[in-house]
């Protein structure tokens, strides 16, 4: 089933014009969320505002936004001036400049969408998702959507092109803030760690051998209860005894790691049995919508 766009747009640099669509670049629909509900009848339970003051219920008719500039000090705005400072939707992404890839660590990425060409934007998409990978660079540029303006970066990935939304430079913290106390690395302590690396190391990124237990082991409950079987807990694991000395622990982990591979190549490795599906005919109706958050 192909992908459906959740939004459009036309990216701008120079006096080229790319007409776009936007896509989401995650499944949504996978995450499991939980209602409240009222114990004693199963009802779903709605959310009321109460004023910390006067203890009444307050109707939205009632409400004001306001910021807290001091400890319980208050300055009002209207949704007239709120609206005011939105910024205006100009579903156009200002392209202003074009910086070697590499530069732009992950720390910076907020959120990605697939950019798809829009009718009319083939031969341009097309282009500029060229040019970008022969010049190995990105562009940086400005988006404007939903009141608010965002730091986007757009880049080539496979044949198409990934719109990445970027922090703002004040939203990033320095690593230099996180006390790390100077410490000598021994020889042998180093040569060790990088054996275990070795040990480990992998040529490709494959994703899909890793899988979210505990979503699985959500779901699997959701299913027994929906089937009206009791759930247990499961019993914990004993803990692994604790080794102080570094070095020791070191040496211990070349220990573990050469005796499972001894126990079969990696060539030889049977792939990972994939979990059993659940049999949910109708999962929209036993999983619970996620609460709607108050602005």
């Amino acid at each position: 089933m192909p992908a459906r766009p959740i939004g459009s747009a036309t990216l701008s640099f120079g006096l080229v014009s790319v007409p776009i669509q936007l896509f989401s670049t995650s499944e949504t629909r996978a995450a499991i969320a939980f209602n409240w509900l009222h114990k004693g009848c199963g009802s779903r339970l709605k959310q009321q505002y109460v004023c910390a003051k006067d203890g009444v219920k307050v109707e939205k008719d009632d409400m004001v936004k306001g910021y807290e500039f001091t400890k319980g000090s208050y300055v009002l705005f209207t949704k007239e001036e709120l609206k005011a400072l939105d910024q205006e939707r100009t579903e156009t992404v200002d392209i202003a400049e074009f910086v070697p890839a590499e530069l732009v660590d992950r720390l910076w990425l907020e959120k990605a969408y697939y950019l798809g060409p829009d009718k009319g934007g083939e031969r341009a998409y097309k282009l500029l998702a060229e040019a970008l990978k022969a010049s190995k660079r990105a562009a940086l540029g400005q988006f404007a959507a939903r009141g608010n303006q965002y730091l986007v970066m757009i880049r080539p990935l496979g044949a198409g092109l990934v719109m990445e939304q970027l922090h703002y430079a004040d939203e990033i913290r320095s690593i230099d803030e996180v006390p790390i106390p100077e410490g000598e690395v021994k020889k042998a302590e180093l040569a060790l760690a990088m054996q275990i690396i070795q040990q480990g190391a992998s040529e490709t990124f494959q994703p899909e051998k890793y899988e979210d237990n505990v979503k699985k082991r959500t779901l699997e409950s959701i299913q027994r209860k929906v089937e009206g079987e009791e759930i247990t807990a499961e019993p914990a694991a004993a803990p692994e005894t604790q080794i102080i000395d570094l070095m020791e622990a070191l040496k211990a982990s070349l220990a573990k790691g050469g005796s499972a591979k001894g126990e079969e190549p990696a060539d030889e490795r049977k792939p990972a049995k994939r979990a059993p599906r659940l049999k949910l005919e109708k999962a929209a109706e036993i999983k619970p919508r996620k609460a709607r958050k108050a602005s």
